[in-house]
């Protein structure tokens, strides 16, 4: 269902559908972006990362990172790093953990927890948002500016 704010609502009904949307997302998604992953314990997070990850060929373990606070994956080309802030008191923990230095072009941040780091974070190219639904969960999608509308226009319609 397409929403006139640039935004895109999907049902989920299960583990595997929410695998292929990271799968989707995928195709679209670049270095130099950054998305935000909102949604509370168990709405899927994760899970939408480690579909993301198998679509750009990584063949490892997927974990979160509640407790490292970061994951870094090297693809080819380019690294992903998985963020979850849940454990952060002070927004600027991101900076004195070093996190301000990930910034860079060769990078796909991927930020569960953003609000944990609000007005440190790089801005966010699309907003991720998962809640359940019933048994189900749905995820709002929102284009944040142009890079992350060309990536909905492209890839998860």
């Amino acid at each position: 269902m397409h929403i006139p704010d640039d935004s895109l609502i999907l049902n989920l009904p299960d583990e595997a559908a929410t695998l292929a949307l990271g799968a989707r997302l995928a195709h679209c998604l670049a270095p130099g972006m950054t998305v935000y992953l909102e949604g509370g314990l168990g709405a899927g997070k994760t899970t939408l990362v480690r579909g993301l990850l198998r679509a750009l060929g990584f063949a490892g373990r997927v974990k979160s990172p509640t407790y490292t606070l970061v994951e870094p994956y090297t693809l080819s080309g380019f690294i992903v790093y998985h963020y979850d802030l849940y454990r952060m008191h002070d927004p600027r923990e991101w900076e004195d953990a070093g996190f301000r230095d990930d910034v860079r072009d060769n990078t796909l941040r991927l930020v569960e927890w953003p609000e944990k780091g609000q007005g440190r974070l790089p801005p966010a190219d699309l907003r991720i948002s998962l809640e359940w639904a019933g048994d189900a969960r749905r995820a709002r999608i929102a284009a944040l500016n142009e890079k992350g509308k060309a990536c909905l226009d492209n890839s998860a319609r």
